[in-house]
């Protein structure tokens, strides 16, 4: 060690000495500008940096007063065209290029068909179809009463698509619910043309029926169908490489399970992996990653930590882990996001996006793999109840926040600027 310290360095120094001395000046200035070409190519790239950037929220439709929105989506096609979900049932198309109205012209309006007494309960989800340019297609997921039930349909949109055709309804799927709580929440289409669908766990509290582990039911489940030759006599078909097709007495619909109650999901267009937030009940909220068979361990587990000592899957699975966790020193009731994959802000490219309803909290995360790294809090405590997020066609993201109290109306935000930072990790 005290060689390779002291002796070497003092060789060296010597022979470059008698090197320089014994060597034409034209040569020394060409092997110099060698060295620094090949130490240059040498150079590490940049990486993606592990950092999370700060966030700029700016707001969307600053005079138009929103009642409980609960999501902002496009459809293919209409790049300044933003529809925004209410809860009653209600839903609102807003122009882009005209931000300062007053009013937004309603797209649809089904109150009459919405069940909405209940905090859970309303006009939950929207997706678009994704040949809705050629077909019209609308698809929304509800509550219902008498007797309590969630409904998935499918409407019609006018050709000038500025309306919906409520006759049009053709219902693909009705679930009964037994409790007004633990609904779900999120209709949207895979990469693979295929619908999914997230369903609560029936409600009340630590899943008194044993939904979670029973595959028998649709319910505390990822739902996969193929609607695309949906008609009123056969409203979707079953994939053939849905997971339990050959699973005596499971549900051949589901795709994961074990789930307490999936509020919003969505698949990042990159690496088309499904990223949900699983709302939590006593201690933990966790982010999870929905692949094919799995079983994220309600009621058994809540995050990583054991809820239900001694209960078992029906068919014996192992439980999946999740992306992330958090206790409820940081929140109450996670709003699953977005992997941002704008091309505005480079910066927050790989990030995930998620937020706490009842704090306030958004926070942002590096992707990786099947995990996130350490989230940092870009918006801490604040009077905002995300509700949820939503993707435009170009990859930037919005958010919708609920009305109420002193916060006022329902409002809508979106991602607008980021500047590199020290990360501020949540604990």
């Amino acid at each position: 060690m005290y060689y390779s310290q002291f002796i070497m360095p003092n060789i060296i120094v010597h022979n470059m000495r008698q090197f320089l001395n014994s060597t034409p000046r034209a040569l020394i200035m060409c092997l110099l500008v060698l060295v620094a070409t090949h130490a240059y190519a040498q150079t590490p790239q940049p990486t993606t940096p592990t950092a999370v950037p700060e966030i700029q929220l700016t707001r969307l439709f600053p005079n138009v007063a929103l009642r409980r929105p609960i999501q902002a989506i496009q459809a293919p096609g209409e790049p300044e065209i933003l529809y925004v979900v209410e809860q009653a049932g209600r839903i609102l198309r807003l122009d882009e290029k005209n931000d300062q109205v007053k009013s937004g012209d309603v797209f649809v309006d089904i109150r009459a068909q919405v069940n909405s007494k209940n905090n859970e309960e309303g006009l939950l989800s929207i997706c678009f179809d994704p040949n809705y340019v050629a077909n019209g297609f609308l698809y929304m997921y509800y509550s219902a009463d008498k007797p309590r039930r969630s409904i998935l349909s499918r409407f019609h949109v006018s050709s000038d698509r500025k309306s919906v055709d409520v006759d049009s309804q053709i219902k693909i799927l009705e679930v009964d619910q037994p409790y007004s709580n633990h609904n779900g929440g999120t209709v949207l289409f895979g990469p693979d043309g295929m619908l999914y669908l997230s369903l609560g766990d029936g409600g009340a509290a630590n899943d008194p029926h044993g939904h979670g582990q029973n595959l028998r039911t649709l319910l505390a489940s990822v739902l996969r169908i193929d609607v695309s030759q949906c008609t009123k006599e056969s409203p979707y078909a079953i994939p053939a490489d849905n997971p339990f097709v050959d699973t005596k007495g499971a549900r051949k619909e589901i795709w994961a399970y074990g789930l307490r109650n999936v509020w919003r999901m969505a698949f990042d267009r990159e690496t088309k992996l499904l990223w949900a937030g699983d709302v939590g009940q006593d201690q933990y909220e966790e982010i999870d990653v929905i692949v094919k068979g799995g079983n994220y361990g309600w009621n058994a587990r809540e995050g990583f930590h054991e809820f239900a000592p001694g209960s078992k899957g029906d068919f014996g699975d192992t439980y999946r882990e999740p992306a992330y966790e958090y206790s409820h020193s940081n929140g109450v009731s996670v709003t699953g996001g977005y992997v941002y994959r704008g091309k505005k802000y480079p910066q927050l490219n790989g990030i995930y996006f998620f937020a706490d309803f009842g704090y306030g909290i958004i926070w942002g995360a590096r992707c990786q793999d099947l995990k996130l790294g350490p989230p940092r809090k870009l918006i801490h405590r604040s009077a905002n109840l995300w509700s949820s997020f939503g993707e435009m066609l170009n990859g930037e993201l919005v958010l919708c926040s609920f009305d109420g109290g002193d916060r006022g109306p329902g409002s809508l935000w979106k991602i607008t600027g980021a500047q590199t930072s020290t990360a501020d990790v949540a604990r």
